[in-house]
């Protein structure tokens, strides 16, 4: 048996699983979130480490399966940087200074004028991030602390992604996985090292004076065996301490190793034909190649960071079901409605996704309700495949109209619009010589049939939604097995655990052709904004 962990931006979940990739039990816990101002936004390691143990205890308690039979554990996190002290203790990474609060969360901005610095700079590193790089980053995080918090930065013993703190944490080993150090931190995997001369150019030179011993001087690949859990660890997850630990993965990767090796009737199973879009808060769109494939605006290549031997390229959109839950709560009669969904034990925006199912006889038909509703859902900015943090959200067809139906008009705008800029990664991908057959989907806003009808008309692509109900935490059981020796490598854990998966075939004809007018007023829509956006920056300087 195997547990694979997940630590999502706001809850921890584990999973119970046997070698075939069932699963048997489920626990999940709650994470808090502290959001300031100035995009500030920061966990806490200590918290998140108990929510890993409250969410394990549940799971085997759940599984009853006994301690005695789990193999090996796998962990994956969001991409989220930890400072610990000499003794493992948090140290403050904000302005409340709050030791606690040793977490800065992914999607935390307050380096953008560090990550817009690093990019005048020309780095070639940068080439391996897809021109630029994001203050989702590591290496901006790192340079705004060494600013701003120079004590704390001074006092860390370590900085960790948040998988690899995990890993720290069960076994005591420093060890960095090459998904997180690879796709976050600049570490050129294809090389074996760092490039110190880009820390010395950006001002975090002491780094590599110090030969990068608190960012990382061993770097193995997910699924590497870490070793057994330490006596702490396994007394808190209250599992033996024969278990052994797998090197883990940012969590949209861990959704990938879980989903592309699904079968599907007439697909091919080829990785490098195949996209893994992990669909959740935010979105990741990755793409495996067999050489290093450049793609402008889009993270990487990274080499051995999801699956090994082979290169990635990353996209995405920082907020996608974050953004349609904050489109549809924007709407007038939002809270008199979330009312009338609480009182049936639902969500608003699982009412109104549910209601709009049954706006037309099919699924594909439903893009007609949302009339001429355009939303281009960039929120939190355009991730990929134009790397602007700066781009913010359009909406355009609103009317005076009320109710539910209009509200689910709202939400269809908003759904298509997250399809067309997924719509506008594959393009890019497919203008370098990526050629993807199949979306594969996951992620908890991919569940509905109409998530992925919708995705798959508004790209052109096939749609597959993987059977497993977990598979996020699949993938993170599959590091668990590698690990572990229960499967030898990562393509026979992924053909034994995967499983089937259901498929969405993209509307035709006049839908198809509805489609593509959409997308072209979309990416209209998205340039006016830049343009204006633009404007008013020159008018105010």
């Amino acid at each position: 048996m195997l547990i694979g962990v997940d630590v999502g931006t706001g809850s921890a979940r584990a999973g119970v699983f046997d070698a075939a990739g069932r699963l048997l039990g489920v626990g999940k816990h709650p994470v808090t979130m502290w959001q300031d101002p100035g995009d500030i936004v920061e966990q806490s390691s200590d918290q998140i480490w108990l929510a890993v143990c409250i969410a394990t205890h549940e799971a085997m308690a759940a599984s009853g399966v006994s301690g005695a039979a789990i193999r090996g554990i796998g962990f994956d996190a969001t991409c989220s940087l930890v400072a610990v002290g000499d003794r493992g203790q948090g140290l403050p990474v904000g302005r409340s200074g709050d030791p606690s609060r040793n977490v800065i969360v992914w999607m935390d901005h307050r380096a953008q004028a560090e990550a817009e610095e690093i990019n005048a700079g020309g780095h070639a590193v940068l080439d391996f991030v897809g021109g630029r790089i994001s203050p989702e980053m590591e290496t901006p995080k790192l340079l705004w602390l060494s600013r701003h918090m120079p004590a704390s930065y001074a006092e860390a013993a370590q900085f960790f992604d948040l998988a690899d703190y995990l890993t720290w944490r069960a076994t005591g080993r420093l060890a960095r996985s090459s998904c997180t150090v690879t796709c976050k931190w600049t570490y050129l995997a294809h090389e074996n090292r760092w490039d110190a001369g880009y820390f010395r150019a950006i001002g975090l030179g002491g780094l590599a004076d110090e030969g990068f011993r608190r960012i990382g001087t061993e770097v193995v690949s997910p699924g590497t065996a870490l070793g057994p859990l330490n006596a702490m660890a396994a007394r808190d997850l209250g599992l033996p301490e024969s278990v052994t630990v797998a090197a883990g993965l940012i969590d949209a990767h861990a959704g990938g190793l879980g989903t592309l090796g699904v079968s599907l009737p007439g697909d091919d199973p080829d990785p490098t034909r195949r996209l893994a879009y992990v669909f959740g808060t935010s979105a990741c769109s990755m793409a495996s190649t067999v050489g290093a494939t450049p793609v402008a605006g889009v993270w990487g290549p990274y080499y051995d960071a999801m699956l090994p031997g082979l290169w990635l390229n990353e996209g995405g959109q920082s907020a996608a079901g974050a953004a349609l839950a904050h489109l549809v709560h924007l709407h007038r009669d939002a809270p008199e409605i979330e009312s009338r969904a609480k009182a049936q034990g639902l969500s608003l925006i699982d009412h109104v996704a549910a209601h709009a199912a049954t706006l037309a006889p099919d699924l594909s038909e439903t893009i007609r309700a949302a009339a001429g509703v355009l939303v281009v859902p960039e929120f939190l900015g355009n991730r990929s495949p134009f790397a602007d943090p700066e781009a913010r959200a359009v909406i355009a067809g609103l009317g005076l109209d009320r109710g539910i139906d209009n509200l689910a008009q709202l939400y269809l705008g908003g759904l298509s619009g997250i399809g067309y800029g997924l719509r506008q990664l594959l393009d890019r991908f497919a203008a370098e010589g990526l050629q993807i057959d199949t979306i594969i989907a996951s992620g908890g806003a991919a569940q509905t049939p109409l998530a992925c009808q919708m995705l798959a008309d508004s790209t052109g692509l096939q749609v597959a939604r993987p059977d497993a109900p977990e598979p996020v935490l699949l993938g993170s059981a599959m590091l668990a097995a590698i690990g572990s020796g229960t499967h030898p490598d990562a393509a026979t854990a992924m053909a034994a655990m995967s499983g089937p998966a259901q498929g969405f075939a993209p509307a035709t004809g006049d839908l198809a052709r509805l489609h593509d007018a959409r997308y072209t007023a979309f990416a209209s829509l998205q340039g006016s904004a830049r343009v204006l956006r633009q404007a008013v920056g020159q008018a105010g300087t």
